[in-house]
């Protein structure tokens, strides 16, 4: 009994010393698909046209703050909301499948909580 114990406990014990987020983070972001790479960075892939992500990643950050820099071939989209910097990357995996990445830090200090916001937003949007 206490091999069996040993052995359910040590993936916990792993985790928590690699210091690994790359865990489901919160219910909507899981049904979508996201998880947490960083303790700043969401992000999850999916199957929506490359150009409907981009319309929406843009509109939400238009929304949400002030559109610092974007660049459409590229997928990147800087913008300042909540006295936050976030990043917003698309990157195109396969012609069906883009990642989309959310990173937002607060005084140079992980912000995941924002960054989970925006990413679920857009996902959301999106159509």
């Amino acid at each position: 009994m206490k091999n069996i114990f040993s052995w359910l406990i040590i993936p916990f014990v792993i985790i928590n010393i690699s210091g690994c987020a790359a865990l489901i983070v919160g219910g909507a972001v899981g049904a979508l698909g996201g998880y947490a790479i960083s303790k700043d960075t969401i992000q999850g892939e999916t199957d929506k046209p490359y150009d409907s992500l981009w319309d929406s990643a843009l509109m939400i950050g238009k929304i949400r703050g002030t559109i610092i820099q974007q660049d459409r071939g590229s997928g990147y989209i800087q913008l300042e909301a909540e006295q936050s910097k976030v990043y917003i990357r698309l990157i195109k995996l396969t012609s069906s499948t883009t990642r989309v990445k959310v990173k937002a830090r607060k005084y140079h200090l992980p912000n995941l909580d924002l960054a989970q916001d925006i990413f679920v937003k857009i996902m959301e949007q999106v159509h």
